[in-house]
């Protein structure tokens, strides 16, 4: 395997950054320093260490993609006996939750066995977008989606301004655009509370540079390593 594969796998950094911790003299094979970038690595074998800490390849990282229904909770075991989406999931390999989606709410989260990559998703610093795309009784005006990407006033606290744009309109529901790069807890059904719009169904559709696409409710896919790298590569 090639080194920078292999570092990158143990959950160091994107390969990208591997390349640059490797160049710098940081990696060690069997305890001599190697900076080529073509050098392979006997994953049963050798011995790697970065800065002189010893790493290994777990059994193996998992990185899912799932398109979470409306109805399930975000929980390995939900105490009020709900459904989580762990009963829709089969996996040798235990894995958990990247964030979070309330029960009511649909759309893309993560699963995985690797909490350095969970930090970094989940990492306030790092402000990746989220993209939710509502579903609201009746239509909207332009005035109150000027309101909520300045960001409406909860209980006398401003909350953060988002990008919105309007999707239109089928006589009965409108759909809107949501982007936010904070956390806070229900903000979007919050936001649209603020202004006395009811939100029919929300969903998530995007995270940083990770889309949903065409992935069925209830259904799970791997991450591709582009995928996985778009995270890996803020660190």
């Amino acid at each position: 395997m090639r080194l920078n594969k292999f570092l990158s796998g143990c959950g160091l950094a994107s390969r990208r950054k591997c390349e640059d911790i490797i160049k710098a003299g940081r990696v060690t094979i069997n305890g001599k320093v190697v900076e080529n970038l073509a050098t392979d690595v006997d994953e049963k074998k050798d011995k790697v260490a970065v800065d002189g800490n010893l790493i290994a390849l777990p059994n193996q990282f998992v990185y899912l993609k799932m398109n979470k229904p409306k109805g399930y909770a975000c929980t390995a075991s939900d105490e009020r006996g709900r459904k989580t989406i762990f009963d829709l999931v089969q996996s040798d390999v235990r894995l958990f939750n990247v964030g979070r989606l309330d029960y009511e709410t649909e759309g893309l989260i993560f699963l995985t066995n690797d909490g350095e990559f969970a930090n970094l998703v989940t990492h306030p610093k790092y402000h990746f977008e989220k993209e939710y795309v509502a579903t609201i009784e009746g239509d909207i005006k332009e005035s109150e989606l000027a309101v909520l990407r300045k960001g409406v006033v909860v209980d006398g606290v401003r909350m953060p301004t988002a990008k919105v744009k309007y999707m239109g309109y089928d006589g009965t529901f409108a759909k809107v655009s949501v982007v936010i790069d904070e956390g806070q807890n229900h903000q979007v059904r919050r936001m649209f509370d603020a202004i006395g719009k009811t939100i029919k169904l929300l969903k998530r559709v995007r995270i940083g540079g990770v889309h949903l696409g065409g992935l069925y409710r209830g259904k799970t896919k791997p991450m591709t390593q582009d995928e996985i790298d778009f995270f890996k590569g803020a660190k």
